[in-house]
C-alpha cells in the first residue's frame, strides 16, 4: 500500500499520535535529566553552605618533638603535593589546585597558658601560608623575624607575632607587649601589629575561627570563662617554633570545589574519602605521630543520600506514574488510527492480502508518525540542563518501538480472520474461569504487596527499592479490574429502573454503556493512574507544605522568639515593645534547674502560659492551659515538685507533656508559671507581630533573634525540598492534561459507531437533544466511575506506601503523615473530565446532524 497517501488521509489521527509522541519522548528523555540535574545542584548547596572545617579535607599531625618540627616553608609544600599525589581518582577533580580557592597550610598550639593571667588565658601561636593575601595590618607592622629574650635566668626564644584587632580590648593587650607563653618549655612573643580579615564572611576562615575571634570557655566546675586567642607569625618564626613541651599540629588544607560534585559518584566519594584516610595514616613510621584527615565529608555526603532516596522516591513514583499514562495516551492515539484502517484493511484481508501485508502498513504508517516525533522529541530534551543517562537515549526508542509494535500486534489480532465481524455491543461473552483466576490473582496481590510495604518498611540496602513501584501498579490493576468487573451491575438495575419510565433515551445510553466494556478497558486504564497519581501528588504536597508551616512553628515556638545567654534589661524590653510590627511581648525565663535536693537536673521555662496562649493565636501549635508544673514524661508522677532555680520553689504536678514548643522536645523538662519566681531574670522574649529581625537584633546584641517565616522558608528554600514540590505541581498538571486528552480520544474512538447508532434512531424520530443527552448516558458512567475510583487511590497511595514515603527530610524533620482530605484539586480533574465529556458529546453530536443520514447508512451497510 501507498502509506503516503493513508498518511494524507488519516492525517488527523497521525498528527494526534506525532504530537503524544513527541510529548512522551521530551518526558522519558527530559524529566530523569531534569531530575538528576537538581540532585546536583542540591548536592553542591550542600557542599558550598556546610562549614568548609567539615567539607574540606585537612590533613593534621602533631609535632611531639624537635625531630618532627617543619621549620621552614618548603617543608610544607613538599608534603602538599604528595597528599594530592595521593588522592583517589574520585577525589581529584573535586580538591582545587594548590594556591587557589582555600587552599592553604597552617601550624598552631593549642591551650597555651599566658604566664600571669592565672590560667584564665591562653594566647597560641599560629602560622598561615597565605595570611597576606586574607589580612590587612590596621595597627602597627607585619610579623618580622625571631630573636631570643632572658626569662628566669634562661634564654627563650622571642617570636614576633600579630593578632586580630578585636582581641586587644578582650584579652586586655596593647602593642609592644612582650608575653611569655607555656608552663615549662617557655616561649616570648613580642606584639607587633593587629589586622583585620580582608573577608571575615569567606569559608575560609571556617578552619581558623580560633584566629579570627576570641574563644570563651567555661570549664567544668568553674566560674569564670577561659579566653582563647590564636595569634599569627611570620614564615621566620617556624625556624623557633617546636612541638617539644607544647601541642603543636601542622595541617594542610585541600579544599572540595562544590561546583565540580556530582550526585551520581556520591557513593564513590565515600569511599574515596575512606581510601584517602587509609592511605594518609600508613605515611607515619616509627616513633613519628601519625597522619590524620579531618573531615566531616562523608557524613555530609551520607545525609544528601538519605534525602536524595527519599526525593527518587517520590519522584520516582509520580514520574513513572507520568509515563505510563503517557504510554497509555500514545497507545490509545495508535488505537485511533488502527480503527481508521480498520475498513480499507478489512478489504485488502478479504482480497487476499496476507497477515503480515495488513500488519506491516499499519506498523509502517504508525512508525511515519512516531519516528520523526521521537527524535524531535529526543532532540529537544538536549535543551534540558543536566548529566546525560542512560535512559535519554534508550526511553525514547522504547516509546517508539512499544507504539509500532502494539500497531503491528493490535491489527494482526484484529485482522487474523478476514471479515470476522464482532459485536460487542450486542453481546459480550462470559470471561472463563481462568480470566476470573488472573483477576482475582492481581487484586490479592496488590492488597498483599501494600501490607508487607507498610510492615516491612523499605528494603535495607541503599538506593531505590523497586516494591515501591511495583506496589502502585499493582493497585492500579487492580482497582481497575474491580471497576471493569463491577460497574455493569449498578448499570444494569438503573437499566432496569429506566425501561419501566416512557421516555426510551434513558434506557438506550445506559444500555449501551453498560455494554461498552471492552472499548473501555484502555481509557480506564489511562484515567485511573492518571487520577490516582495526580490525586497522590497533590495530597503529598499539601501534607508536606501543612508539615513544613507546623515544623516551622515548633523550631521556633512563637512568630518570632529573642534568646539571650544573659539577663534582659527592663529598658531594652521596654524599647522592644515599642519596635514597628510588635503586637504583644511574652516574657520567660529558662534556665537549668535542681530537681529535689540532690543531683537531678531538668531543663526549665518560666512563662505566663495564658499570654503565650493568646500570642499563638491560629497557630497549628499549643500549649498546656492551667497553673503549676508540667513536666516531661521522665520527670512525671511525683506529685509535688522541689525545684531549686535561685531560691526554693514547690509546685504541684499539672499534667505531662512531650514537647514545648521552641524549646525542649526530649530529656527532662518542667514549665511553671512566671510569677513563681521571686525575682525573674528574663532572657527570652516570644513576640507576636511582624517586627524586622535586624532591628531586634541590633537591639539585643547578646541574643539569638529567631522568626517562624525565616525558620518556614530555610525549610521551603532547600534546593531538594524544591525539586520535590516543583514535581509534585508539574506532574499534577500533566497527569490533569493527559487525562482529558484520554477522554477526548475515547470519544474520537468510538465516534463512527455513535454516529451510525445515532443515525439509525434519528429514523426513528430522534432528536438533536435526545441524541446529546443520549451520548452524555453512554460516556459518562465509566468517566464518573474512573473519576472516583481514581480519588479513592490518590488518597489511598499515601497509607498503603506508608515508611516507604519518608518526607521527614523536607519537612524540618518532622514526619509527613497528616495527610488531610483536600477534595479542590481531586474535584477540580473530575469536574474537568465530565465537562470535557459533556462537550465532546455535543461536539460530536452536532457534527453527526451536518452528515446526511443517507451517507452514514450506506457506509454501514458496506462494513
Amino acid at each position: 500500500m501507498r502509506i503516503p497517501l493513508l498518511a494524507r488521509t488519516h492525517l488527523g489521527a497521525v498528527a494526534v499520535l506525532f504530537v503524544l509522541t513527541l510529548s512522551a519522548c521530551l518526558l522519558v528523555a527530559g524529566l530523569p535529566r531534569a531530575m538528576q540535574s537538581s540532585f546536583d545542584q542540591a548536592l553542591r548547596e550542600a557542599l558550598r553552605t556546610a562549614p568548609a572545617e567539615q567539607a574540606d579535607l585537612t590533613v593534621t599531625v602533631a609535632s611531639m618533638s624537635k625531630e618532627e618540627d617543619l621549620n621552614e616553608r618548603g617543608q610544607f609544600e613538599s608534603r602538599d603535593q604528595r597528599w594530592r599525589r595521593l588522592l583517589p581518582p574520585a577525589l581529584r577533580p573535586l580538591v582545587v589546585p594548590t594556591g587557589t580557592g582555600d587552599s592553604h597550610m597552617s601550624a598552631k598550639t593549642v591551650v597555651t597558658p599566658l604566664q600571669g593571667s592565672g590560667g584564665t588565658m591562653f594566647m597560641n601561636l599560629g602560622w598561615l601560608s597565605d595570611a597576606d593575601r586574607r589580612v590587612d595590618w590596621v595597627q602597627g607592622r607585619p610579623p618580622g623575624k625571631p630573636s631570643t629574650t632572658r626569662f628566669e635566668g634562661e634564654t627563650i626564644p622571642l617570636i614576633e607575632v600579630g593578632l586580630v584587632e578585636s582581641a586587644l580590648p578582650a584579652m586586655d593587650l596593647r602593642l609592644g607587649q612582650v608575653k611569655v607563653l607555656g608552663e615549662s618549655h617557655y616561649v616570648a612573643v613580642r606584639l607587633v601589629g593587629a589586622f583585620r580579615a580582608k573577608n571575615p564572611n569567606e569559608r575560609y576562615w571556617s578552619h581558623n575561627s580560633d584566629i579570627l575571634s576570641v574563644t570563651r570557655i567555661l570549664p567544668p566546675g568553674k566560674l569564670e570563662f577561659e579566653k582563647h586567642i590564636t595569634t599569627v607569625m611570620s614564615d621566620d618564626g617556624l625556624a623557633v617554633l617546636s612541638g617539644d613541651g607544647r601541642n603543636l599540629s601542622y595541617n594542610w588544607v585541600l579544599p572540595i570545589a562544590p561546583d565540580k560534585a556530582d550526585a551520581l559518584a556520591t557513593g564513590d566519594l565515600n569511599t574515596a574519602v575512606s581510601e584517602f584516610e587509609r592511605v594518609i595514616g600508613l605515611q607515619a613510621s616509627g616513633s613519628f605521630s601519625p597522619y590524620r584527615v579531618m573531615t566531616a565529608l562523608p557524613k555530609l555526603l551520607t545525609d544528601f543520600l538519605a534525602a536524595q532516596s527519599t526525593a527518587q522516591t517520590v519522584m520516582y513514583l509520580v514520574l513513572g506514574g507520568l509515563l505510563l499514562v503517557a504510554a497509555g495516551v500514545i497507545v490509545l492515539a495508535v488505537q485511533l488510527l488502527a480503527g481508521r484502517l480498520d475498513h480499507t484493511l478489512a478489504l485488502t484481508r478479504a482480497r487476499g492480502g496476507s497477515l503480515r501485508q495488513v500488519a506491516g502498513t499499519g506498523a509502517a504508517l504508525t512508525a511515519l508518525a512516531v519516528v520523526p516525533a521521537g527524535l524531535v522529541g529526543y532532540a529537544l530534551s538536549w535543551f534540558v540542563p543536566g548529566p546525560v543517562l542512560p535512559v535519554v537515549h534508550i526511553g525514547p526508542l522504547l516509546v517508539m518501538a512499544a507504539a509500532v509494535g502494539f500497531a503491528a500486534a493490535g491489527l494482526a489480532f484484529a485482522h487474523r480472520v478476514p471479515l470476522d465481524e464482532r459485536r460487542e455491543d450486542v453481546a459480550t461473552a462470559r470471561p472463563s474461569a481462568r480470566r476470573l483466576t488472573l483477576e482475582v490473582l492481581i487484586v490479592v496481590l496488590a492488597l498483599a504487596g501494600a501490607y508487607l510495604l507498610r510492615t516491612r518498611g523499605l528494603a535495607a540496602s541503599a538506593g531505590f527499592d523497586p516494591f515501591l513501584l511495583v506496589v502502585p501498579i499493582a493497585l492500579t490493576l487492580a482497582a481497575a479490574v474491580v471497576i471493569l468487573r463491577c460497574y455493569p451491575y449498578p448499570l444494569r438495575l438503573l437499566v432496569r429502573l429506566a425501561a419501566r419510565r416512557p421516555g426510551a433515551v434513558p434506557f438506550l445510553g445506559l444500555t449501551r454503556a453498560a455494554r461498552a466494556r471492552s472499548a473501555s478497558v484502555l481509557p480506564v486504564l489511562i484515567l485511573l493512574p492518571a487520577l490516582g497519581v495526580s490525586v497522590f501528588a497533590a495530597v503529598i504536597s499539601d501534607g508536606l507544605v501543612s508539615t513544613q508551616r507546623l515544623a516551622s512553628w515548633q523550631q521556633v515556638g512563637a512568630p518570632v522568639k529573642i534568646t539571650s545567654r544573659v539577663e534582659i534589661p527592663a529598658d531594652v524590653i521596654d524599647r522592644v515593645r515599642k519596635v514597628a510590627g510588635v503586637e504583644q511581648v511574652v516574657l520567660a525565663q529558662t534556665g537549668r534547674v535542681q530537681v529535689g535536693y540532690g543531683a537531678e537536673r531538668a531543663e526549665a521555662i518560666a512563662v505566663n502560659l495564658a499570654e503565650w496562649r493568646q500570642l499563638l493565636g491560629g497557630a497549628p501549635i499549643g500549649v498546656p492551659t492551667g497553673s503549676g508544673a508540667f513536666v516531661s514524661p521522665d520527670l512525671k508522677g511525683r506529685g509535688t515538685y522541689e525545684i531549686g532555680w535561685q531560691s526554693r520553689l514547690k509546685l504541684p504536678e499539672s499534667g505531662v507533656i512531650t514537647s514545648v514548643p521552641g524549646f525542649y522536645s526530649q530529656g527532662k523538662f518542667i514549665v511553671m508559671p512566671l510569677d513563681q519566681l521571686v525575682r525573674p531574670a528574663v532572657n527570652t522574649l516570644l513576640i507576636r507581630g511582624n517586627p524586622a529581625v535586624d532591628e531586634l537584633r541590633r537591639m539585643v546584641p547578646l541574643g539569638t533573634v529567631e522568626s517562624q517565616t525565616l525558620a518556614l522558608a530555610a525549610i521551603q528554600d532547600d534546593p531538594l525540598t524544591s525539586t520535590v514540590r516543583t514535581t509534585l505541581v508539574v506532574v499534577t498538571v500533566a497527569l490533569a492534561a493527559y487525562a482529558l486528552v484520554a477522554v477526548i480520544l475515547s470519544l474520537v474512538i468510538g465516534a463512527a459507531d455513535r454516529a451510525r447508532a445515532l443515525s439509525f434512531l434519528r429514523t426513528l424520530g430522534l432528536s438533536d437533544r435526545q441524541a446529546q443527552r443520549l451520548t452524555v448516558l453512554e460516556i459518562m458512567p465509566m468517566i464518573l466511575l474512573t473519576a472516583l475510583a481514581g480519588l479513592l487511590l490518590g488518597l489511598g497511595l499515601p497509607e498503603a506506601l506508608g515508611p516507604g514515603v519518608d518526607l521527614s527530610s523536607y519537612a524540618g524533620d518532622l514526619p509527613v503523615g497528616d495527610y488531610s482530605l483536600d477534595l479542590v484539586t481531586p474535584t477540580a480533574l473530575a469536574t474537568g473530565l465530565a465537562v470535557v465529556a459533556v462537550l465532546g458529546a455535543y461536539a460530536h453530536t452536532a457534527i453527526s446532524r451536518r452528515r446526511s443520514l443517507g451517507a452514514v447508512l450506506r457506509v454501514g451497510d458496506l462494513t
